[in-house]
């Protein structure tokens, strides 16, 4: 599913062209900020009955201006969150039995913030860009937490993963100098730590803990966790610790 179908038209040529060859690969439009898209591509999806082994909830916005969806929602938590919930719910019922996985892609800046279900549209709070992304990111862990909670029983589950830095269009909003800011932070952080120097990650690298956490690694073993560079994260509520998930992204409360 994709918001823009000839931009994803252009993404997808390559698989579409092995697609030819044996394969299957279909697009449905998606604006995960409208949520009349949202029904349209999950009713057209039921419609369709096809089952699904794996859901793997990719797409979002990050670090963007204070905005509202199509529905008032704060642009962020709207978008990355909302969204996905609604999506996921909705085709639910189309996630294979006994062994169906949801992977939501959550990010290390959950650790800039909790969700606030009291003010989640910045009504009485200052609005900041990574604040705002960071409520959203813990969002997508807890969704995952309680859907493989709910679901479980039924064998489908569900973990969030952190792909890792990677340089695509997610970061449209970040000026060179944010940018520069960051990966400094992180380099102090990782020297401090005696941990390797920061490097962006590949597309295939950043692919790697999604496809790992979703057809590898044993569903007991990710099922209702936080998961990084093909592994499970370790709870971490250091402010100053660069990787692991922080333990509200866990709490089931």
């Amino acid at each position: 599913a994709a918001r823009d179908l000839n931009k994803a038209q252009k993404a997808t040529e390559t698989v579409r062209t092995d697609a030819a060859n044996g394969g299957s690969l279909e697009l449905i439009e998606l604006d995960l900020a409208s949520l009349k898209s949202v029904r349209a591509c999950a009713d057209a999806l039921v419609k369709a009955g096809k089952q699904f082994d794996v859901v793997i909830c990719n797409a979002g916005v990050m670090a963007c201006p204070k905005g509202i969806t199509a529905d008032g929602f704060e642009t962020q938590f709207g978008t990355n969150h909302l969204g996905h919930f609604m999506l996921v719910n909705r085709i639910a019922s189309l996630i294979k039995k006994n062994g169906g996985r949801l992977v939501n892609l959550s990010s290390a800046g959950h650790r800039f913030s909790d969700v606030d279900l009291d003010d989640p549209n910045f009504e009485h709070t200052p609005y900041t860009e990574f604040g705002a992304y960071g409520r959203s990111k813990t969002a997508n862990i807890l969704f995952a937490v309680e859907f493989d909670r709910r679901h479980k029983g039924k064998g489908v589950r569900a973990t969030a993963v952190h792909p890792g830095g990677i340089q695509t269009e997610l970061g449209r909003y970040m000026t060179p100098e944010l940018i520069a800011g960051m990966i400094k932070s992180i380099e102090d952080a990782n020297k401090a730590a005696g941990a390797p120097a920061f490097q962006w990650k590949t597309i295939p690298q950043g692919a790697a803990t999604s496809v790992w956490s979703g057809f590898v690694a044993p569903a007991d073993a990710v099922g209702g966790l936080y998961c990084e560079d093909c592994h499970v994260a370790e709870l971490q509520d250091n402010p100053e610790a660069r990787g692991g998930v922080r333990g509200y992204a866990l709490d089931a409360d």
